[in-house]
């Protein structure tokens, strides 16, 4: 049972973790492929200090969260399809990969998909903001990747771990479960073990955040879930070496490159650099700028530091004039709130014995 306080609790973090992941997102797209050097020459010293224009204007997201996005609606879908027995969301997380694919070939929604829902109508996500090409690769067919037959079993960069932080939102969910759901999630794109481990650690320390344990706490307990699974070394030692880096000194963009000893790209590597940079963070502001300010995937690395902020502090912790210019912020929370309703009171909204057609209008069970 959800009582009124722990209901508002759970909403506040869900917005937190789904807008913290856009603003890192949109923090580090104007610096995506650049070098440190490269920041501070076009920047000034400091660095990337205030979001800058990307694709046209300042505040704009790319793939990382429209895929964060689609996550959600498909782990919503999926509980409502539960009600016709079933009951299998990565299916459902795949259907919601494939609207997602659409959305860059489409020129805009199209009306004669019956099971496009509310999501698949928003015109801005019909831009192509720069999609991981194993996304591309991985979602452009209908055929689903699994464990025994992963999709694109080379393809090691962090895209599937960003778009993993809503399978941390599953408070109710035992967090080995949660793991597995992401990682079954992640091969639907991204084979390597590397990629799919990291991505299932990001969304176990979401969800411990999300529950209200520390970082420490849950970096800890992803270490421990991801011990019997093979190929876990690369992602355990990243984050050991994230936690290892926390006391040494003041944070800096040296300490922040120190964690990526290849290009940066690697899902190990970025998946390090958040969880150092939340640890290290004063505020919001100072993690989000430290996870942007260095030569790796600046985007993707924003983007997971975000949502790891977002979930430990909730949404009034954000910089409100961050939010103020952030593109697509009334629908990432009009989202939020109905994953957060689903989450704790979707028995009112659909099922055996009641029905509400507005949310089964917005999301279809077929």
């Amino acid at each position: 049972m959800w009582g009124r306080a722990e209901q508002q609790d759970f909403r506040s973090r869900v917005r937190g973790t789904l807008l913290g992941t856009a603003l890192g997102d949109a923090l580090g797209a104007p610096v995506a492929g650049l070098s440190l050097d490269g920041i501070r020459e076009t920047h000034g010293l400091e660095g990337l200090t205030e979001p800058a224009t990307a694709y046209g204007r300042r505040g704009t997201v790319t793939a990382s969260t429209q895929l964060a996005l689609f996550t959600v609606d498909g782990l919503i879908r999926a509980h409502v399809r539960r009600d016709t027995g079933a009951w299998h969301p990565p299916t459902d997380i795949h259907r919601a990969y494939l609207r997602w694919a659409a959305t860059q070939h489409d020129w805009g929604p199209d009306e004669r998909r019956r099971d496009n829902g509310w999501l698949a109508h928003e015109e801005w996500l019909y831009a192509r903001r720069g999609p991981d090409r194993a996304c591309l690769t991985g979602f452009g067919d209908e055929i689903l990747g699994t464990l025994q037959k992963p999709k694109n079993p080379t393809a090691r960069d962090a895209a599937a771990t960003v778009r993993s932080s809503p399978f941390g939102l599953l408070v109710g969910w035992e967090p080995s479960l949660v793991l597995q759901l992401s990682v079954e999630c992640a091969v639907q794109s991204h084979g390597h073990p590397t990629a799919y481990l990291a991505a299932g650690a990001f969304a176990v320390i979401v969800h411990g955040l999300t529950r209200g344990d520390s970082l420490d706490t849950s970096v800890q307990r992803a270490i421990a879930l991801l011990e019997p699974r093979p190929g876990r070394q690369p992602v355990t030692d990243a984050l050991e070496r994230a936690l290892d880096a926390v006391p040494t000194g003041s944070p800096s963009p040296k300490v922040v490159e120190s964690l990526s000893p290849g290009d940066g790209r690697d899902a190990e590597d970025a998946l390090a650099v958040a969880v150092y940079c939340a640890m290290a963070a004063e505020d919001i502001r100072h993690g989000l700028r430290l996870a942007v300010n260095h030569g790796g995937d600046s985007t993707v690395t924003g983007a997971l530091c975000g949502a790891l902020l977002g979930a430990l502090h909730g949404e009034t912790a954000l910089p409100a004039p961050w939010l103020a210019e952030l593109e697509g912020r009334a629908t990432i929370l009009e989202l939020s709130d109905d994953f957060a309703l689903e989450m704790t009171q979707g028995p009112t909204l659909h099922g055996p014995a009641v029905s509400s057609p507005g949310w089964l209008a917005r999301y279809p069970r077929s």
